[in-house]
């Protein structure tokens, strides 16, 4: 079916002399449609209907010119598979839009190291800590999107901090190869400082991964389970061991777009075990075993887990509702996404006046989710709290004398790039602005109103009461 409507796109750009990308914001505002589609996307016979229909009021709209650029070369492949097409008219409320995370290396990369929310979460989540009550065998903790890591090793610092003697058993879901990567690079000291821990990384579904249990028997099946038990007590040697890893990662951490639902899921399931050997006897009863484990967390991390723009249905039943069945006796899910109503958004605004990427409150996402867990929700409380201590801010890093009459040209770059990270803009939109200076402009204006640029989260928590 995808190689008919390709052909039918194809012989149409020609006539007319458009690029693919063209017609496909044209068309169902969907600039990387035919991309998706060589992918193996696929897209609902609505969006069908639109392609066509565009198509034909256009037939005879203007002569078929002559192409004087040259057709572009055919797309090299990527590591990691795009989104397939927006399934249907209701774009800013649809899970299937394009934006992911791990698709933007550039961007978050970039976001990440010029911008504190990672401190600012971190911190967040270790206040916490003084309202969980941990029970043997360990400190039970899950994170539910590691990304770099930073937040995770940040927390684990402020755990061991607080609970100096307790074992530590984290498990972390990311579904990103490269997310992984740099994560492990940053846990080497971890394993020094606290030598009972237990770590865990995955990239099974937010249904899956807490209990580290493989609902398909397919997907069992090729389920890849691999333990590192560390060899030696030095940060250099634990270093090497979890360096070594690569091959194995690069063969094994890989995903692919679902044909199904059109969010990225494994190729296949993967589990890592790593704690020190020296320490294996104490730790007997928290490493997991293959066949899944007891999922009562004392900790639920949930930042950003999720698009802004995807439908508050996919939030509460397919993210936060599995997260808050995997609370233990007294434990506790903090959840944060951005929250707008800043610097930021108004860079935003001066671009796409109109652009509302954070369309559900902590409010609505509550509600929906008591909905969800039903009878399962009654151990629960549901916790939205005061705006004051709800939200809270980080910034973008700069120097004083960077926001004066005259800003550099890569100060304003990396607040553009923020701003439209945040925002969750796609690539396809972007390119409609990038061919002139607004942006810059925008950027410019808003960083010299405000002598800076900054963000607010919005965080809420779920609490399981005590027995």
């Amino acid at each position: 079916m995808n190689e008919i409507i390709l052909q039918e796109i194809g012989e149409f750009c020609r006539q007319r002399g458009l690029a693919e990308s063209t017609f496909g914001r044209r068309a169902v505002n969907d600039g990387k449609l035919a991309s998706r589609l060589r992918n193996g996307g696929r897209i609902t016979t609505d969006t069908l209907e639109r392609i066509r229909a565009f198509m034909t009021r256009n037939a005879e709209a203007a002569p078929a010119r002559r192409r004087v650029m040259f057709d572009a070369p055919p797309a090299l492949p990527v590591l990691t598979p795009p989104a397939p097409p927006v399934a249907s008219g209701q774009a800013s409320d649809d899970p299937q839009r394009n934006f992911r995370f791990f698709d933007n290396r550039q961007k978050y990369l970039l976001f990440v190291n010029t911008c504190s929310e990672k401190w600012e979460t971190a911190q967040r989540v270790g206040l916490e800590l003084a309202n969980i009550h941990p029970r043997p065998p360990a400190v039970r903790v899950f994170d539910a999107g590691v990304g770099d890591g930073t937040v995770l090793t940040r927390v684990m610092r402020t755990m061991h901090d607080r609970f100096p003697t307790m074992p530590f058993y984290i498990v972390g879901k990311e579904i990103s190869l490269e997310d992984i990567r740099l994560t492990l690079h940053k846990m080497a000291d971890r394993f020094i400082e606290h030598p009972s821990t237990v770590l865990v990384l995955t990239n099974l579904a937010y249904a899956e991964a807490p209990s580290l249990a493989v609902k398909s028997l397919s997907a069992a099946a090729s389920l890849v389970w691999k333990e590192l038990p560390m060899e030696g007590n030095t940060a250099h040697s634990f270093e090497q061991q979890i360096t070594a890893l690569e091959p194995f990662l690069a063969e094994n951490w890989k995903a692919r777009v679902s044909s199904k639902s059109g969010n990225p899921v494994y190729e296949r399931p993967v589990i890592l075990v790593i704690y020190r050997q020296d320490h294996r006897f104490l730790l007997d009863q928290i490493v997991p075993k293959p066949g899944g484990t007891v999922a009562e967390y004392d900790l639920v991390i949930a930042s950003q887990p999720y698009r802004a723009r995807a439908s508050l249905e996919f939030k509460a039943k397919r993210v936060l509702a599995p997260l808050a069945r995997a609370l233990g006796s007294g434990g506790r899910m903090i959840a944060m996404h951005s929250y707008g109503h800043d610097p930021g958004m108004e860079i935003i605004h001066k671009v796409w006046p109109n652009d509302n990427p954070f369309v559900h409150s902590r409010h609505d996402l509550l509600k929906a989710v008591k909905q969800e867990l039903g009878a399962a929700g009654r151990d629960l409380n549901f916790n939205t709290y005061s705006d004051q201590r709800s939200l809270f801010r980080y910034d973008m890093h700069t120097l004083p004398s960077e926001i004066s009459s005259s800003i550099g040209t890569s100060t304003l770059l990396a607040a553009w790039n923020a701003a439209v990270y945040v925002a969750q803009i796609e690539d396809d939109r972007l390119s409609d602005v990038n061919s002139d200076r607004r942006y810059i402009e925008a950027t410019r204006e808003v960083l010299q109103q405000h002598g800076g640029l900054w963000f607010y989260d919005e965080s809420f928590v779920i609490s399981h009461r005590r027995e």
